[in-house]
């Protein structure tokens, strides 16, 4: 799912592993020791979202009447002292349609970010995965640090629309002075209204989170559906449990080999490929495309528009103008799907006649401002999450002697890619690791399937997702498609071979390719 920049770079480890009796021993500051894996999950209505999940209503029923239910696991806010203090993860669930001996477990799942809410995606969603439901109980949750799970807070409403105004790719002296300034400002922000939390919403943590769900929930393995940084959390996990991995499918992967270095690049050559094609769909039909007569056209056009724009902003949504750094962020959500793309010919169109609306609401969406001006949390977690994990801590030289690097992997958004590897420069805490250990000897099979054309998480990724999990391991599958991930794309070959191995344990061959 999309997140906000810095767009993940892939990067934590799998810190000691947690063995079970470590578990079992866990406890809260005020009870004594606590078995946290035998409570009792109280489930509920759920209560409509908070600010900090995104706001809005509450889940509807599916189209069966399959109704929505919320409930709070405790974990240790700390995993290396698990009897100290304990916060809630918020968990959502719908019920399987199946008769008991028919139902395979629960099926997790975790949608991205890092800084996404599962209590609200799933529901979002929830019809997308109708046919999973005939064998699970579908289940997602907030992170730590995310939502309703002890959420981290940064900067307030107001501080974030500047933030998000500011220029994100500067060009002189003034302008680098004034980009490390708000970087640092939000940091110091960061540390000032979640300092506690900082040091404990790191992946491992998460992982951790997962199996004391799993036993919670009552399950000999651990189902799991990861999509984007989910299939991280999901390899960190399987390093971490081998043994307790069951039927487990990841879906936009993240490389788990690179830095964050490798990964933003990376994700400035994935997203100029998107663009590229974006362009060429434009031009390819039989109606004249509204926004370039060829696809280098397309392409030279909104460099011009966005380089208008860092010294010209124009109308956006009052009382903010359309600035250089808002339309790309806009333009980098549409191109998370494919189904966005006629929206950013909209926006486009209507940004060279001076309107910058469309442009600047799915810039919004990106960075999880809502309508009524509030933002969520996703944010302030992304942040904290990447930084709890990157232990690369990056200087403006380096990334001024990267540059040209990332500007010849894309002109238009290489240089805030590069820009955004100093996000953790002047993080209170320090970072894990330089990538993740996904290793996983003897865990059940992972089904990793990639999409050509994903920009976020590019192609390659599930190639070295697949292999670093190892052989017999990782099963690597191919969708030839656009937008982040596969799974939704709704093709039915993809759709037939995640379902027939969580539905049946049918393994897909390995190399398989859906068109």
């Amino acid at each position: 799912m999309p997140n906000p920049p810095r767009l993940r770079a892939a990067a934590l480890t799998a810190a000691a592993l947690l063995l079970a009796s470590a578990l079992a021993a866990c406890g809260d500051d005020d009870s004594g020791d606590r078995d946290l894996t035998a409570q009792k999950l109280t489930w509920r209505d759920c209560p409509a979202p908070s600010q900090a999940q995104g706001g809005g209503g509450s889940p509807s029923p599916l189209p069966d009447d399959g109704t929505w239910q919320c409930s709070k696991m405790k974990a240790p806010r700390d995993w290396d002292e698990p009897e100290g203090d304990t916060i809630d993860i918020e968990l959502i669930r719908v019920r399987t349609t199946a008769p008991e001996d028919r139902r395979i477990g629960s099926l997790i799942f975790n949608f991205g970010g890092p800084g996404g809410s599962g209590v609200t995606t799933l529901p979002a969603f929830g019809s997308s995965y109708e046919a999973l439901r005939t064998r699970y109980d579908l289940v997602s949750f907030d992170p730590r640090g995310v939502g309703r799970s002890a959420p981290v807070w940064c900067e307030d409403d107001q501080q974030l629309d500047a933030y998000f105004q500011q220029d994100a790719s500067p060009d002189d002296a003034a302008e680098r002075t004034e980009f490390l300034d708000s970087t640092k400002e939000f940091n110091s922000a960061c540390e000032k209204n979640s300092g506690a939390m900082l040091p404990h919403v790191g992946t491992t943590e998460a992982a951790r989170d997962l199996e004391l769900m799993r036993q919670v929930l009552g399950d000999d393995r651990l189902h799991y559906f990861g999509i984007s940084y989910g299939t991280e959390l999901g390899g960190v996990y399987a390093h971490l449990f081998p043994e307790k991995v069951g039927r487990a499918v990841f879906d936009a992967v993240v490389d788990p080999t690179q830095n964050p270095e490798q990964g933003s690049l990376a994700q400035a050559k994935g997203f100029q490929l998107a663009l590229g094609n974006f362009a060429e769909d434009c031009v390819s039909r039989v109606e004249d495309c509204p926004i370039g007569d060829t696809a280098e056209d397309v392409e030279n056009r909104i460099a011009k528009l966005l380089k208008d724009l860092d010294s010209k902003p124009i109308k956006g949504i009052f009382p903010r103008e359309l600035t250089q750094a808002a339309a790309t962020s806009g333009i980098l959500q549409a191109l998370y799907s494919k189904d966005l793309w006629p929206y950013l010919t909209e926006g486009l169109e209507q940004a060279y006649d001076g309107d910058g609306s469309t442009l600047m609401l799915l810039s919004d969406a990106l960075n999880g401002r809502s309508e009524n001006g509030e933002y969520n949390n996703s944010t302030a977690a992304n942040v904290s999450i990447n930084c709890a994990d990157d232990k690369p801590r990056y200087t403006p030289a380096f990334v001024e002697d990267r540059l040209p690097e990332f500007r010849a992997a894309s002109e238009l958004f290489g240089d805030s890619l590069a820009w955004s590897l100093l996000s953790c420069t002047d993080w209170p805490v320090a970072g894990a690791a330089d990538h993740p250990d996904v290793s996983a000897p003897g865990a059940a099979p992972i089904l990793v399937v990639g999409n050509t054309g994903d920009p976020a998480t590019p192609y390659e990724g599930a190639r070295k997702m697949a292999q670093a999990l190892g052989d017999g391991v990782g099963v690597e599958m191919t969708y030839r498609g656009e937008g982040h991930g596969a799974y939704e794309s709704d093709n039915k070959c993809v759709r037939d071979a995640v379902n027939g191995y969580l539905l049946d344990g049918k393994v897909p061959t390995a190399g398989t390719v859906c068109s």
